[in-house]
């Protein structure tokens, strides 16, 4: 039975599980008291605040009537809900078609075992790994609600994860007012970004939902999919097929449509992690006095990861891409910026005939020659 977001239905998720799971299996955050947390709120607020005019000054992107989605400033449990909601909204149809195969497909006698509640229970075990390691987030699709409200033009919220960013800056041993501050730049322009480029939303959500729509949706076929990745993951796969060894399980399970489509949407994230980075850094100097401490040990938090089990799990669910994503965006943005200047670079949030390709994040020198050179001649 689901809940969260509408009325209590039957489905392929228990959604209530995933968010119970995941509450009961994250770690505690840091030991703080009631009044550290309510000074942490309140100067997470103000630095976001003014990390709003440092974001449109350095990008020259959007105004300040344009910034009307909320600001919140959560807790783990916080953060788990919100991301519910939003994967409840975006996997509804994939899910809404899985349930109606499943009545009277081959599988109907395995996925009836297995059920909702187990499904929820996985992802609230994948939630509860995440919870503990995201300092902020621009969520943009869960439905608003009163407690996931959003801005009157429609949009998402931005997330502050409060006691994940007291936890990395005391791990780190850094000024935390400075560190704050850095980590609010970082997602304040992933807040300019999606509420700037009014297209962009609506554009990821579309390249998501055909990713899903790929989704073979044959219970029979999912379950077989989903040994190979496990068999490959243990290394018990035949010779011939070992080179899949090195990819993460979402990558396995993909058709080659999916892998088509990833590969767009894996270029549309690298841009916009690393513009975050590329901002963060360009404005940082300015108005945070240990920038460059912080960025050094950050950088080295990023690479090595906390544990032998943490680089495993990152390595399972994908998340080395993502690192992989911030460097190679981030070494875009910079090239096209010293070649074009800020305004140049920003014909990217034109169309999205103007976003880059998978192959021009690595080459920015094709991209100026498409879109620039292209427009000029």
């Amino acid at each position: 039975m689901t809940s969260i977001g509408g009325a209590a239905t039957p489905g392929m998720v228990d959604w209530n599980l995933a968010v119970a799971t995941a509450t009961r299996l994250m770690r505690p955050g840091p030991e703080i008291s009631r009044e550290e947390a309510r000074a942490v709120v309140a100067e997470l607020r103000r630095h976001a605040k003014a990390s709003e005019e440092h974001v449109r000054g350095f990008t020259r992107l959007g105004t300040e009537e344009t910034h009307d989605t909320p600001l919140l400033v959560v807790d783990r449990p916080g953060w788990v809900r919100a991301n519910v909601a939003g994967f409840r909204e975006l996997l509804k149809p994939l899910l809404d078609k899985m349930q109606e195969r499943r009545g009277s497909g081959p599988g109907n006698a395995v996925l009836g075992a297995v059920g909702g509640k187990v499904t929820g229970v996985e992802l609230g075990m994948l939630l509860s790994f995440l919870a503990s390691r995201v300092l902020g987030q621009y969520e943009t699709f869960a439905p608003p609600t009163r407690e996931l409200p959003a801005g009157a033009n429609g949009g998402g919220r931005l997330l502050l994860v409060a006691p994940n960013i007291v936890h990395v800056e005391r791990e780190l041993d850094v000024q935390p007012h400075d560190f704050r501050l850095w980590v609010t730049l970082h997602e304040e322009t992933h807040r300019t970004q999606f509420t700037a480029v009014p297209w962009l939303r609506d554009h990821l959500e579309g390249e998501i939902q055909s990713f899903l729509g790929e989704t073979d949706v044959d219970p029979m076929t999912v379950l077989e999919r989903v040994r190979e990745a496990a068999q490959s993951l243990a290394g018990g796969r035949p010779e011939a097929e070992e080179d899949d060894g090195g990819r993460s399980f979402v990558e396995i399970v993909q058709t080659p449509a999916q892998r088509e489509i990833l590969g767009r949407l894996t270029a549309v994230m690298s841009l916009l992690e690393g513009h975050a980075d590329f901002v963060m850094d360009g404005v940082g100097p300015a108005v945070v006095p240990s920038v460059a401490e912080i960025r050094e040990k950050f950088q080295q938090r990023r690479a090595k990861g906390a544990s032998r089990l943490d680089m495993a799990l990152r390595k399972l669910l994908g998340l080395d891409a993502k690192l992989r994503q911030y460097r190679d965006g981030e070494r875009f943005v910079r090239a096209v910026v010293d070649e074009v200047g800020m305004d140049g670079f920003n014909r990217v949030w034109t169309s999205p005939n103007t976003l880059p390709t998978k192959a021009e994040i690595a080459k920015p020198a094709d991209w100026v020659a498409r879109v620039h050179r292209k427009a000029e001649s």
